[in-house]
Protein backbone atom coordinates (compact mmCIF):
# COMPACT_ATOMS: atom_id res chain seq x y z
CA UNK A 1 0.00 0.00 0.00
CA UNK A 2 1.30 3.52 -1.18
CA UNK A 3 2.48 5.72 1.73
CA UNK A 4 -0.43 8.50 0.61
CA UNK A 5 -2.85 5.53 0.99
CA UNK A 6 -1.95 4.31 4.44
CA UNK A 7 -2.26 8.25 5.75
CA UNK A 8 -6.01 8.52 4.37
CA UNK A 9 -6.53 5.53 6.50
CA UNK A 10 -5.11 6.85 9.48
CA UNK A 11 -8.30 9.43 9.34
CA UNK A 12 -10.19 6.46 10.35
CA UNK A 13 -8.71 6.14 13.67
CA UNK A 14 -9.41 10.08 14.45
CA UNK A 15 -12.19 11.63 16.15
CA UNK A 16 -14.62 13.22 13.97
CA UNK A 17 -16.78 14.57 16.51
CA UNK A 18 -16.65 17.99 15.67
CA UNK A 19 -17.13 18.26 12.01
CA UNK A 20 -19.90 15.74 12.81
CA UNK A 21 -23.98 17.37 12.54
CA UNK A 22 -25.52 15.38 15.06
CA UNK A 23 -28.87 17.78 14.52
CA UNK A 24 -29.38 15.87 11.25
CA UNK A 25 -29.26 12.38 12.58
CA UNK A 26 -32.33 9.90 12.45
CA UNK A 27 -32.62 10.43 16.25
CA UNK A 28 -32.39 13.67 16.48
CA UNK A 29 -35.30 13.69 13.68
CA UNK A 30 -37.76 11.40 15.91
CA UNK A 31 -37.48 8.36 13.79
CA UNK A 32 -38.22 5.14 15.22
CA UNK A 33 -35.43 3.20 16.81
CA UNK A 34 -33.78 0.63 15.10
CA UNK A 35 -34.29 -2.94 16.83
CA UNK A 36 -32.15 -4.10 19.48
CA UNK A 37 -31.99 -7.63 18.22
CA UNK A 38 -33.06 -9.09 15.28
CA UNK A 39 -36.25 -11.05 14.85
CA UNK A 40 -36.29 -14.47 14.89
CA UNK A 41 -37.93 -16.97 11.88
CA UNK A 42 -41.33 -18.38 12.21
CA UNK A 43 -39.41 -22.05 12.43
CA UNK A 44 -37.16 -20.87 14.78
CA UNK A 45 -37.51 -22.16 18.30
CA UNK A 46 -35.87 -20.24 21.14
CA UNK A 47 -33.51 -22.41 23.20
CA UNK A 48 -33.42 -20.33 27.12
CA UNK A 49 -30.31 -20.15 28.21
CA UNK A 50 -29.63 -20.45 31.91
CA UNK A 51 -29.81 -17.40 34.48
CA UNK A 52 -27.57 -15.68 35.94
CA UNK A 53 -28.73 -16.25 39.29
CA UNK A 54 -28.80 -20.28 39.09
CA UNK A 55 -25.00 -20.16 38.05
CA UNK A 56 -22.69 -21.60 40.27
CA UNK A 57 -20.49 -18.85 41.53
CA UNK A 58 -16.80 -18.01 39.72
CA UNK A 59 -13.95 -16.55 42.60
CA UNK A 60 -11.46 -15.30 40.40
CA UNK A 61 -8.35 -13.29 41.07
CA UNK A 62 -8.83 -10.42 38.93
CA UNK A 63 -5.22 -9.27 38.70
CA UNK A 64 -3.48 -13.39 38.35
CA UNK A 65 -6.44 -13.41 35.85
CA UNK A 66 -5.50 -10.63 33.65
CA UNK A 67 -2.10 -11.27 33.77
CA UNK A 68 -2.53 -14.77 33.08
CA UNK A 69 -4.87 -14.31 29.74
CA UNK A 70 -3.14 -14.78 26.33
CA UNK A 71 -4.33 -16.32 22.69
CA UNK A 72 -4.57 -19.95 22.72
CA UNK A 73 -4.94 -21.76 19.71
CA UNK A 74 -5.23 -25.47 20.96
CA UNK A 75 -7.62 -26.81 22.92
CA UNK A 76 -8.62 -29.73 24.67
CA UNK A 77 -10.88 -32.36 23.58
CA UNK A 78 -13.67 -31.42 26.94
CA UNK A 79 -16.90 -29.87 26.42
CA UNK A 80 -18.01 -26.83 27.80
CA UNK A 81 -21.23 -27.11 30.12
CA UNK A 82 -24.33 -25.16 29.00
CA UNK A 83 -24.08 -23.35 32.04
CA UNK A 84 -20.54 -22.28 30.71
CA UNK A 85 -21.85 -21.07 27.50
CA UNK A 86 -24.59 -18.80 29.32
CA UNK A 87 -22.02 -17.49 31.08
CA UNK A 88 -19.88 -16.34 27.61
CA UNK A 89 -22.61 -15.51 26.20
CA UNK A 90 -24.39 -13.00 29.02
CA UNK A 91 -20.76 -11.31 30.13
CA UNK A 92 -20.25 -10.49 26.16
CA UNK A 93 -23.42 -9.21 25.70
CA UNK A 94 -26.07 -9.70 28.41
CA UNK A 95 -28.77 -7.07 28.77
CA UNK A 96 -28.47 -5.84 32.67
CA UNK A 97 -31.67 -3.23 32.25
CA UNK A 98 -33.74 -2.16 28.86
CA UNK A 99 -35.58 0.83 27.66
CA UNK A 100 -37.28 1.64 24.62
CA UNK A 101 -34.21 1.88 22.10
CA UNK A 102 -31.99 1.06 24.63
CA UNK A 103 -29.86 -1.28 26.43
CA UNK A 104 -27.34 -1.21 28.99
CA UNK A 105 -25.26 -4.15 29.12
CA UNK A 106 -22.22 -5.95 30.39
CA UNK A 107 -20.24 -4.11 28.00
CA UNK A 108 -19.69 -0.23 27.19
CA UNK A 109 -21.12 1.07 23.56
CA UNK A 110 -21.25 4.72 22.61
CA UNK A 111 -24.55 5.58 23.40
CA UNK A 112 -26.09 2.07 24.21
CA UNK A 113 -26.36 1.66 20.67
CA UNK A 114 -24.57 -2.05 20.81
CA UNK A 115 -24.59 -2.65 17.21
CA UNK A 116 -23.83 -6.02 17.40
CA UNK A 117 -25.36 -9.54 16.84
CA UNK A 118 -23.75 -12.95 18.38
CA UNK A 119 -23.32 -16.08 16.23
CA UNK A 120 -21.49 -18.76 17.33
CA UNK A 121 -20.89 -22.38 16.00
CA UNK A 122 -21.52 -24.78 18.84
CA UNK A 123 -18.69 -27.54 18.61
CA UNK A 124 -18.17 -29.15 21.91
CA UNK A 125 -21.44 -27.84 24.03
CA UNK A 126 -22.98 -30.34 26.41
CA UNK A 127 -26.84 -31.25 25.78
CA UNK A 128 -26.30 -28.52 22.61
CA UNK A 129 -26.60 -30.03 18.84
CA UNK A 130 -23.75 -28.43 16.35
CA UNK A 131 -24.64 -25.88 14.22
CA UNK A 132 -24.38 -22.19 14.21
CA UNK A 133 -26.88 -19.98 16.60
CA UNK A 134 -27.39 -16.57 17.14
CA UNK A 135 -27.64 -14.95 20.78
CA UNK A 136 -30.89 -13.33 21.70
CA UNK A 137 -30.10 -10.96 24.36
CA UNK A 138 -33.50 -9.44 25.03
CA UNK A 139 -34.09 -13.08 25.56
CA UNK A 140 -31.45 -14.55 27.11
CA UNK A 141 -31.52 -17.60 24.61
CA UNK A 142 -30.45 -18.70 21.69
CA UNK A 143 -31.72 -19.64 18.17
CA UNK A 144 -30.50 -22.53 15.54
CA UNK A 145 -29.38 -20.40 12.37
CA UNK A 146 -27.55 -23.27 10.46
CA UNK A 147 -28.13 -26.38 11.59
CA UNK A 148 -24.71 -28.60 10.97
CA UNK A 149 -24.09 -30.04 7.81
CA UNK A 150 -21.43 -32.33 6.58
CA UNK A 151 -18.50 -29.47 5.46
CA UNK A 152 -19.88 -26.90 7.94
CA UNK A 153 -16.17 -27.14 9.61
CA UNK A 154 -14.18 -26.91 6.46
CA UNK A 155 -16.17 -23.57 5.36
CA UNK A 156 -15.19 -22.07 8.78
CA UNK A 157 -11.75 -22.80 8.06
CA UNK A 158 -11.76 -21.60 4.77
CA UNK A 159 -13.38 -18.82 5.75
CA UNK A 160 -11.27 -17.48 9.03
CA UNK A 161 -7.88 -18.31 6.41
CA UNK A 162 -7.33 -21.76 8.03
CA UNK A 163 -8.33 -20.71 12.19
CA UNK A 164 -10.85 -22.99 12.50
CA UNK A 165 -8.06 -25.03 15.25
CA UNK A 166 -11.44 -27.48 16.72
CA UNK A 167 -12.62 -25.06 19.70
CA UNK A 168 -15.50 -25.52 21.76
CA UNK A 169 -16.74 -22.57 20.67
CA UNK A 170 -16.43 -20.26 17.59
CA UNK A 171 -17.69 -16.90 17.96
CA UNK A 172 -18.86 -14.64 14.77
CA UNK A 173 -19.73 -11.27 15.53
CA UNK A 174 -21.70 -9.06 13.01
CA UNK A 175 -22.47 -5.32 13.11
CA UNK A 176 -25.80 -3.78 12.12
CA UNK A 177 -23.86 -0.08 11.26
CA UNK A 178 -26.98 1.69 10.94
CA UNK A 179 -28.05 0.79 15.06
CA UNK A 180 -24.79 3.43 15.83
CA UNK A 181 -25.49 5.36 12.73
CA UNK A 182 -29.26 5.97 13.99
CA UNK A 183 -27.81 8.80 16.32
CA UNK A 184 -23.68 9.02 15.51
CA UNK A 185 -24.02 9.24 12.00
CA UNK A 186 -20.34 9.78 10.85
CA UNK A 187 -18.75 8.88 13.77
CA UNK A 188 -20.83 5.54 13.73
CA UNK A 189 -17.58 3.55 12.54
CA UNK A 190 -14.97 4.32 14.56
CA UNK A 191 -17.04 3.78 17.53
CA UNK A 192 -18.20 0.27 16.41
CA UNK A 193 -14.82 -0.23 15.85
CA UNK A 194 -13.93 0.65 19.35
CA UNK A 195 -17.20 -1.04 21.30
CA UNK A 196 -16.40 -4.87 19.67
CA UNK A 197 -12.82 -4.54 21.12
CA UNK A 198 -15.01 -4.08 24.69
CA UNK A 199 -16.97 -7.59 23.71
CA UNK A 200 -14.42 -9.39 22.67
CA UNK A 201 -11.90 -8.40 26.24
CA UNK A 202 -14.67 -9.62 28.13
CA UNK A 203 -14.67 -13.03 26.35
CA UNK A 204 -11.33 -12.99 27.03
CA UNK A 205 -11.73 -12.18 31.27
CA UNK A 206 -14.60 -14.64 31.25
CA UNK A 207 -13.07 -17.62 29.58
CA UNK A 208 -9.97 -17.50 31.50
CA UNK A 209 -12.35 -17.67 34.66
CA UNK A 210 -14.00 -20.92 34.06
CA UNK A 211 -10.92 -22.22 32.52
CA UNK A 212 -11.20 -21.94 28.91
CA UNK A 213 -8.66 -20.39 26.48
CA UNK A 214 -9.63 -17.66 23.44
CA UNK A 215 -7.95 -16.34 20.43
CA UNK A 216 -9.04 -13.63 18.68
CA UNK A 217 -9.71 -13.41 14.87
CA UNK A 218 -9.71 -10.71 13.26
CA UNK A 219 -8.07 -11.80 10.01
CA UNK A 220 -10.46 -13.65 7.46
CA UNK A 221 -12.33 -13.60 4.25
CA UNK A 222 -14.76 -10.95 4.57
CA UNK A 223 -17.21 -11.97 1.54
CA UNK A 224 -16.90 -16.42 2.30
CA UNK A 225 -17.81 -15.39 6.36
CA UNK A 226 -20.95 -13.49 5.62
CA UNK A 227 -21.82 -15.76 2.64
CA UNK A 228 -21.90 -18.52 5.57
CA UNK A 229 -23.81 -16.11 7.85
CA UNK A 230 -26.18 -15.41 5.46
CA UNK A 231 -26.08 -11.87 6.08
CA UNK A 232 -26.05 -8.99 3.11
CA UNK A 233 -22.72 -7.99 3.38
CA UNK A 234 -23.48 -4.12 3.71
CA UNK A 235 -26.36 -3.73 6.40
CA UNK A 236 -25.07 -6.81 8.24
CA UNK A 237 -21.41 -8.17 7.95
CA UNK A 238 -18.73 -9.57 9.92
CA UNK A 239 -16.46 -7.52 12.21
CA UNK A 240 -14.63 -9.94 14.71
CA UNK A 241 -14.03 -13.69 15.17
CA UNK A 242 -12.91 -16.19 18.24
CA UNK A 243 -12.28 -19.31 18.86
CA UNK A 244 -13.30 -20.58 22.51
CA UNK A 245 -12.17 -23.88 24.25
CA UNK A 246 -10.87 -25.89 27.37
CA UNK A 247 -7.49 -25.55 27.71
CA UNK A 248 -4.95 -28.82 27.51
Amino acid sequence: MQKNNLIVKREFLKSNWAETDFNNSDMSKKLPFPAQQKPIKENQNKIELLNKEKWQPVVVDLIKLIFERKSIRKYSDEKISFEELSKLLFCTQGIKKHLEGYSFRTVPSGGARHPFETYFYANKVENLEKGIYRYLPLDNSIVLEIPYYDGIENDIHKATLEQFWNPAIYFFWSVIPYRTEYKYIDAAAKLAALDIGHVCQNLYLIAEAIGCGVCAIGAYDQKAMDKLLKLDGNDEFIIYCASVGKKL
